[in-house]
């Protein structure tokens, strides 16, 4: 197990949760790349800049936005965190949780990938985990 890896995507929803974007893609390679299967920004963004703007223009959206892993499995060069979002919409004490999964890829400690899925389950079954 790449406990190295797991330590790096921890850190990554520990800045981003923050809004530390400087934090967050510290481990990103500069043409990371991640791509989002759902919402408004679904696609493909190229590099660490499109992919911080877009992080940062959905952020705008709620009053809070925190990404939970409440799991992270290690399978070599990738990371399968299952995510437990919690969000309040701006200007609403409405709150809502999504679950999903985030398949990163990380090599030599840099971050190259991202990709989302809307189950946890698929993000696993992605990476090979899962039967």
């Amino acid at each position: 197990m790449s406990q190295e890896n797991v330590e790096i995507v921890q850190r990554v929803y520990e800045a981003a949760n923050r809004s530390d974007w400087d934090a967050a893609f510290r481990a990103a390679h500069p043409e990371f790349e991640a791509t989002f299967q759902r919402g408004p920004f679904a696609g493909t963004h190229r590099g660490r800049e499109a992919v911080q703007a877009r992080l940062a223009d959905q952020r705008v959206a709620f009053d809070s936005l925190i990404m939970e892993p409440l799991e992270l499995h290690d399978s070599g060069d990738q990371v399968v965190a299952m995510i437990r979002t919690r969000l309040r919409p701006r200007g609403s004490s409405a709150e809502f949780e999504i679950r999903n999964g985030h398949l990163w890829t990380v090599r030599d400690g840099e971050i190259l990938s991202l990709v989302t899925f809307p189950s946890p389950e698929q993000a696993l079954e992605a990476a090979g985990l899962r039967d």
